[in-house]
Order: C-alpha cells, then sequence, then structure tokens
C-alpha cells in the first residue's frame, strides 16, 4: 500500500478516537453517554427554549433561557454544557466534570443548585460517569452565556420558573 494512503488512514484513525475534547473516547462510548444524557432528563433545563414548549435542539444542552426560583435560595438556570470554552465546559478538565455529577461541587468551589440532581448521579457506575463526560467533551460549542445564578435577594433578569411548596393536605371530613 502506498506510503501517503497509509499515512492518511493512520491519520483518520487518530482523528476520530483522539479529536479535540474527546481524547480516547470512543463512539460506543459517546453514544452511551448521549443515551444516559437524554434518559436523566438533561435536555429539560439545559437547552434553551425547552421551558417554552420550544427546544432550540441547533443549541442543544446550550444553557436554559428560564430559571428556577430556590426558596431561601435565588434563582438558578441549567448551565450551558457544551463545549465551548468561554460559556460551556469546554474549559473543564474530565476530572472536574466527574467531581460536579458525583459531587455536586463545581471547580470554582461552587456547589451546585438543589434543583441539579447530582446525588442520584453520584450513583452511577465509573463507566456510566465517563460515557456521559465523553459526550458532553463530543458536543460542538454553542456560545451561550446564561444569567445567573441569582441571590434570593436579587431581581433575575430571566424568566422565572417558581417552585412553591405543597399546601398542607386538608382534613378529609368523608365518613
Amino acid at each position: 500500500m502506498p506510503r501517503a494512503i497509509v499515512s492518511c488512514a493512520m491519520t483518520a484513525v487518530v482523528a476520530l478516537f483522539f479529536g479535540p475534547g474527546n481524547a480516547g473516547a470512543d463512539q460506543a462510548q459517546i453514544a452511551r453517554g448521549k443515551y444516559l444524557v437524554q434518559l436523566g432528563g438533561c435536555n429539560d433545563c439545559h437547552t434553551p427554549g425547552y421551558f417554552r414548549g420550544k427546544p432550540d435542539f441547533k443549541r442543544y444542552l446550550g444553557g436554559s433561557d428560564v430559571g428556577f426560583e430556590v426558596p431561601g435560595v435565588g434563582v438558578v438556570a441549567g448551565p450551558n454544557l457544551t463545549s465551548d470554552p468561554e460559556t460551556g465546559l469546554g474549559r473543564w478538565t474530565t476530572g472536574q466534570i466527574t467531581k460536579a455529577l458525583r459531587t455536586g461541587v463545581r471547580p470554582d468551589g461552587r456547589v451546585l443548585s438543589p434543583v441539579m440532581p447530582w446525588p442520584a448521579f453520584a450513583n452511577l457506575t465509573p463507566a456510566d460517569v465517563d460515557a456521559v463526560v465523553a459526550f458532553l467533551k463530543s458536543l460542538p460549542p454553542v456560545k451561550h452565556e446564561v444569567p445567573g445564578p441569582f441571590s434570593a435577594n436579587q431581581e433575575p433578569s430571566i424568566f422565572v420558573m417558581k417552585l412553591t411548596p405543597p399546601k398542607a393536605a386538608e382534613k378529609n371530613t368523608s365518613p
């Protein structure tokens, strides 16, 4: 086989398996991560337009445009999970994303909002966490700065869904 063809083939293999943001991830692992992200409902809180009934899949997982009010905490919106280095996870390492999923702690030391179900994600197997991380790192960058978080005494600049505690059950007076 001519040397140029072998060189091109080797370059293609290296690019496929060790492309930007995915060093060592294979397509099966990325597909598993996509499946888990979809099953976990990540799209709901992290895709613009989802809570308005018109998800913008061109900005899939690019960060919400709707915030959640958490009583006593403030308002948070699902951040950009794409590989964008300025507004997403592009500068986060594999270890930092893994730590956030398992412990709820961001690289800057902030604890994730109580809305983020990281305690459930902490139960994922190491292989499944690796797959989720590989998938997130494979996402094309979406430039979308998500506003917030807003403390309980700040006025949010985005539409807010308020979480209200359930009312005490009325006494049942029927026989």
